[in-house]
């Protein structure tokens, strides 16, 4: 269950911002994961609300925004959504595609006191 150690950078990544720009806590973390980012959203949101507790996330409410996943098809030579990196292309059912979105986790913005 990797999202354990994807929530310690996230919290990280939370932490750096509060070094650079001082802040008590975080009240509402904004997140957005690709749907080909390999990520289970819940063991995520699990994992962050287990190391909340005594940081500055405690209390903090977690959003986690899905993106679709995007490819491009080496054989009809178009951008195509797909939802797992082993669907076929949607237009001519090729499986020479190449993820272009939907690969991410990021932190999008939070709100702070």
């Amino acid at each position: 269950m990797h999202e354990v150690s994807l929530a310690g950078g996230i919290l990280q990544v939370v932490e750096q911002a509060r070094a650079r720009d001082p802040f008590e806590r975080v009240t509402q973390l904004r997140l957005q994961a690709g749907a080909l980012a390999g990520v289970e959203l819940s063991a995520l949101r699990f994992a962050l609300e287990s190391l909340a507790p005594g940081t500055c996330l405690a209390d903090a409410v977690i959003e986690i925004d899905e993106l679709p996943g995007a490819a491009w098809c080496m054989q009809c030579c178009k951008s195509v959504p797909i939802f797992s990196r082993l669907d076929l292309c949607p237009l001519c059912e090729g499986a020479q595609l190449q993820a272009t979105g939907g690969t991410e986790l990021k932190v999008v913005d939070m709100r702070v006191v």
